[in-house]
């Protein structure tokens, strides 16, 4: 696995991977990640994975963090 770069983000961090003829965006914030893949012929080249991270991607990804974390705070109150 290869990274291709890293994106600055307050909230969370972005890393780029090309792996296995794929792209994978992933997000990592606190015990939480999120990857997404995205097959490298759906691209015509590694800047446009950048373009894919736009800010409304970023802030549907950490709407699903407060989900997840709910999620897990809920489950770890089970027990």
């Amino acid at each position: 696995m290869r990274v291709i770069g890293e994106i600055p983000h307050p909230e969370c961090k972005i890393t780029l991977f090309h792996w296995n003829n794929r792209y994978l965006i992933k997000l990592e914030q606190g015990l939480l990640e999120q990857t997404y893949k995205i097959p490298e012929y759906d691209v015509a080249s590694e800047q446009q994975i950048n373009l894919i991270v736009s800010d409304e991607f970023v802030r549907a990804v950490l709407a699903q963090f407060d989900g997840m974390h709910k999620a897990l705070n809920d489950a770890m109150g089970k027990i």
